[in-house]
């Protein structure tokens, strides 16, 4: 990563309170065997905590956002000491009036750096910590603002009730697909606004041609398919909440598996190829989508220390959204493409707006 990218870009905010990229695919696609070390870009660490599940001897959370690191440390605090249906009120999926109380009793279990930032910020804890990331009040501004300009609650609610295949395309041409919903979408998509109140314009610098029209064709995909009607991405994205869906490591069945690996989940600020200098090699490595932020020459240095740094046969898993990358594309002689799976999981992505969800091999 370019470092110049910590002095263009504001780091002392939250970004992302929840992760945007697909757990399910990722763990299906990586495929980490139990005692595996994984490398995972921490981001809100929801898909860190997923990796959990897989029994590994370490995953290393690193992220250049030391803000990022404290809701990771805030959320691992969560699983440590607080049941089920508790960690689902304080973090915001379900309503609580007594979350700064709840936080109160474990901020000593925080460590002093994450302590300090979230008794500073008391209004984050009260108003759910899954809120506040500056990528959510995007979202969720386009839920309050501008999708009722466009939608009736009804017609909203009607777009995730179950239909079959053919149901579900029918809805979106004869009812979604307006042109107001044509017209504002652009608008509020594009790569000014976005860059402005979701991203920041320095994360879409390496993008060329229209961002609205892509995402919009993405999204048109999408919402004509069954699996739309199960998408908490999509159900927040157009809700400004998650309702009845959970991601990966927020479900039941995944809780006490999370919570038994807990001391396994590391942090380390910095860049990725940094963890390798901490902890070695890895077996696996979750990139999200850092790639799409690099230009040519910093994305081959990376790429090729992060290919040093993995283990024969480890496995990389990355999202591609409107700047193509590819780590095999570079070092074909070490790196291989596994095509079919990638394939094959990107047209099962929740994260709908991604161009391509990649998996390659070292070999």
């Amino acid at each position: 990563m370019n470092e110049l990218l910590t002095q263009k870009v504001n780091f002392n905010i939250i970004r992302y309170a929840n992760c945007w990229e697909d757990a399910d695919i990722l763990l299906q696609g990586l495929n980490p065997e139990p005692g595996n070390k994984i490398l995972s870009i921490g981001s809100a660490g929801d898909n860190s905590f997923s990796l959990l599940c897989t029994r590994p001897e370490s995953v290393v959370a690193v992220d250049v956002n030391e803000t990022q690191l404290h809701l990771i440390a805030l959320k691992k605090t969560c699983f440590q000491k607080l049941a089920y249906e508790e960690v689902l009120q304080f973090l915001g999926f379900l309503p609580s009036p007594t979350r700064l109380n709840v936080f109160n009793s474990l901020k000593k279990d925080l460590p002093s750096a994450a302590r300090s930032y979230w008794e500073g910020n008391n209004r984050y804890i009260e108003d759910g910590i899954i809120y506040q990331g500056k990528f959510e009040k995007y979202f969720r501004l386009f839920s309050s603002k501008i999708l009722p300009l466009i939608h009736s609650k009804e017609i909203v609610d009607s777009l995730f009730r179950l239909k079959s295949a053919g149901e579900q395309e029918r809805f979106y041409h004869d009812i979604w697909n307006s042109r107001r919903w044509r017209f504002l979408f652009r608008i509020f998509f594009s790569k000014y606004v976005m860059g402005k109140w979701g991203r920041d314009p320095e994360f879409l610098k390496q993008v060329n041609g229209s961002v609205s029209d892509f995402i919009f064709r993405k999204a048109e995909q999408h919402l004509i398919r069954e699996e739309a009607q199960n998408n908490f991405i999509l159900y927040f994205s157009l809700n400004g909440h998650f309702g009845k869906f959970l991601p990966h490591y927020l479900r039941r069945e995944n809780f006490d598996i999370i919570k038994s690996n807990l001391s396994q989940l590391h942090t380390l600020k910095g860049y990725a190829q940094q963890a390798i200098k901490h902890y070695g090699s890895f077996d696996c490595m979750n990139l999200s989508n850092i790639f799409e932020y690099m230009d040519g020459r910093v994305f081959e240095a990376t790429a090729g220390e992060l290919a040093g740094g993995t283990l024969k046969d480890g496995k990389f898993a990355y999202w591609n959204l409107m700047v193509p990358r590819k780590i095999s594309n570079l070092f074909p002689q070490s790196v291989v493409c596994e095509e079919s799976l990638s394939q094959a999981l990107t047209i099962r992505d929740k994260g709908f707006f991604y161009s391509q969800f990649i998996i390659e091999k070292k070999i």
